[in-house]
């Protein structure tokens, strides 16, 4: 058995180009295997991608690199890799199985749906004068979304465009996209994957896309039938297309990139490239071979093994350069920074490196910051910038995380805690832990991280939409064929008294106020907001909170909606507004008291009176409004003060407004609890009474 140690990165010279490289007279393929005895480049005949025309061996150099050079390694020719090896525990050579080159730049398939990689064109994509947007860290608003469920209902795209790259790209979509005002749409997987083999069995397939084949090609399936005919070269083709359209508009690109595991499944599962190429060294595993599965997918990815660090690396280097992609956010990111003994390490050398790595620098890095092994929870762990790092680049470099704590806390305060007030008599928590995530979650992210750290979300691809979340109590899966076992059962929703649709129009203005002030909490609170596609107008999925395996009308966006659908559309177009407008709302750094922080918010909280926050006042069940007033402390943008108020319980409170240094007035920009968000700006004076709506927000500039 080989094992790898950790060698620090930038990797040694001879993991370079890896893949297939081309020259004036063929190309050469580089494979890494430290197990292998023996391996061969496969090239198929040019009309039968099941045939073999040829066979050179590959041989063996420095760094456990094999390779092997072809005048037929040309673009357009279909290849695998054969290994042999040991057969001791840990490994998994099979000399007849065809695998897939870990670097292939592209993918075709046999009539019997085997995969074969594909030497791809040298790269003429005419990128014209597009270019990222680079849109700042404290700008950023992401619009979580699927490249095909966001057009394919939409009426204004060509049919045949539907629910692909290209109608994505659409005219329409991209102008529904600026109206709303998100600025960054961040994809769910489209590296190219499969379906895992219990859901073909099934009838099923994997709709999220959580099922990588292949770190470096897109998903074939959501190119347009012609893109597809066309070949792989066409689908990139077309992927690229849509990123230029995406940037020309000045929207940004993320990838949600799968590296923690790959289709290969457990060991039971498909042979297609890394498992075959060195089980041992590519995936993570116990002395006598049994995987450790930190990932619940069958499978973990050795990130500990240089190879497969770079590996990752490489395929973030291509996506971001050749592809022009504008950021990642990375599943289940705990996994990569795992070391040899499979525990986690915030200063790991790939986690570094994704920071560090020259060519990545325009890239926004977000992880995912748990897996499901043992101290898989590690929010707040992630690295930070670079100490080195200038002031400007501060602004946005170092790891940014999904906030899950202020996922469950707005859920809690907006929600749970309303069922339980109408269940108990009162609320079961106060305030004060809505009001630490509201300005930045600084209890969760040092100091030198600041608010960008915190991606904030209600909602996400994988759990309850935000209508659902105020219309079931329970999860209904019954159509992903489990039973009703899947999913979580720890939803902190709430229902309003009947669960599901319904016609009671109490219950249905109590929801639609419900998901204004979620709204409004995400897009008002320092941090990134991240928003999930239909969220902004209330899409549902029937109470699934696990519409993984559903292709269909229960997960693509609807284009068409109802008046209240549309009412809340423009709410939250004018929160989006609001959050642009006001810097005070989106602090880079943490303030300190007593010190003037550039880009931080000065803050000072008052309770309903108007008075400075007593301890009661934060933690009383009784005491859950609070006024928050917020001042920039310019660096970049103009001097800006707002004063927000959150009201958490259901009857109306009367409100004296603060008086504070500076101020004099108070305009009235956004009310949750009025529906129509057009609604005419009101003054209010210093001292001056209000009553605020029960359950609601106000938010105010300060003048």
């Amino acid at each position: 058995m080989t094992h790898v140690a950790f060698t620090l990165i930038p990797m040694p010279d001879h993991l370079a180009d890896l893949g297939v490289r081309l020259g004036d007279t063929g190309g050469e393929l580089r494979v890494w295997s430290a197990s292998a005895t023996s391996m061969e480049l496969c090239l198929f005949d040019e009309k039968d991608p099941a045939w073999v025309a040829k066979t050179v061996p590959l041989a063996k150099g420095d760094g456990d690199v094999w390779s092997a050079e072809s005048t037929l390694l040309v673009p357009g020719m279909r290849y695998s890799i054969r290994a042999n090896g040991p057969s001791t525990a840990g490994h998994a050579f099979d000399p007849n199985v065809h695998l897939i080159d870990p670097y292939a730049r592209g993918l075709a398939r046999t009539s019997s749906g085997d995969w074969r990689g594909y030497v791809q064109e040298p790269d003429s994509f005419d990128w014209g004068t597009s270019s990222k947007p680079g849109i700042g860290m404290d700008h950023t608003v992401i619009y979580e979304a699927h490249a095909k469920g966001i057009s394919k209902l939409n009426p204004d795209v060509p049919e045949e465009l539907r629910g692909t790259y290209a109608g994505l790209a659409h005219e329409s979509t991209i102008t529904y996209l600026k109206e709303l005002g998100v600025t960054t749409v961040e994809l769910l997987p489209v590296h190219q994957f499969v379906s895992e083999q219990r859901l073909i069995n099934q009838g099923l397939t994997n709709y999220w896309g959580y099922n990588t084949l292949n770190f470096f090609t897109p998903h074939a399936l959501y190119a347009s039938r012609e893109a597809q005919f066309g070949g792989t070269g066409a689908v990139l083709r077309e992927f690229k297309g849509m990123v230029k359209l995406l940037h020309e508009a000045g929207l940004e690109v993320v990838l949600d990139v799968v590296y923690n595991h790959t289709a290969e499944e457990g060991l039971g599962g498909p042979t297609t490239s890394l498992r075959g190429l060195d089980n041992r060294n590519y995936y993570r595993q116990s002395p006598d071979g049994v995987y450790v599965d930190v990932t619940g997918c069958g499978n973990s990815v050795n990130t500990a093994t240089p190879a497969a660090a770079r590996l990752i690396l490489d395929s973030l280097r291509y996506w971001t350069n050749e592809v022009q992609i504008d950021g990642f956010r990375f599943d289940l990111a705990v996994t990569l920074g795992r070391d040899e003994n499979n525990e986690f390490q915030p200063e790991h050398p790939l986690l570094l490196a994704i920071r560090d790595d020259p060519q990545l620098q325009s890239a926004k890095i977000i992880s995912e910051p748990w897996d499901l092994g043992m101290g898989g929870w590690q929010v707040g762990k992630f690295p930070g910038a670079d100490s080195g790092a200038s002031a400007e680049s501060d602004r946005g470099r170092g790891w940014s995380e999904w906030n899950d704590g202020y996922r469950d806390r707005m859920r809690d305060f907006w929600l749970t805690d309303i069922g339980s007030a109408r269940a108990h008599g009162s609320a079961p928590n106060g305030i004060g832990s809505l009001a630490r995530r509201l300005a930045g979650s600084a209890h969760v992210f040092t100091h030198e991280r600041g608010p960008m750290a915190s991606v904030n979300f209600i909602t996400a691809h994988d759990g309850f939409t935000m209508a659902d979340l105020t219309a079931y109590n329970e999860k209904h899966n019954l159509g992903n064929g489990e039973k009703n076992r899947d999913g979580t059962d720890n939803n902190h929703s709430f229902n309003y008294g009947v669960e599901g649709p319904t016609n009671d129009a109490t219950i249905t203005d109590a929801r639609c106020k419900a998901m204004r002030n979620l709204l409004g909490t995400l897009l008002l609170s320092a941090g990134v907001p991240m928003l999930t596609a239909g969220d902004e107008f209330g899409r549902s999925q029937r109470g699934n909170n696990n519409a993984y395996n559903q292709d269909g009308e229960l997960t693509w966006v609807p284009w068409v909606r109802e008046d209240w659908q549309d009412e809340l559309l423009e709410v939250t177009r004018q929160l989006i507004q609001l959050r642009a407008e006001n810097p005070a709302l989106r602090p880079v750094r943490y303030g300190r008291w007593g010190e003037t922080i550039p880009s931080a918010t000065q803050m000072d909280w008052y309770n309903k009176q108007g008075h400075s926050m007593s301890e009661e006042d934060w933690d009383s069940p009784a005491e859950r409004t609070l006024q928050y007033l917020a001042a920039s402390t310019p660096e970049f943008e103009e001097f800006n003060r707002i004063l927000l108020i959150v009201h958490g319980l259901e009857d109306d409170v009367t409100v004296t407004l603060p008086e504070h240094a500076g101020v004099t007035s108070y305009t009235l920009l956004w009310d949750s609890a009025v529906e129509d968000a057009t609604e005419s700006m009101l003054e209010h004076g210093p001292g001056s009474e209000l009553t605020v709506a029960g359950t609601s927000m106000q938010l105010f500039r300060a003048h």
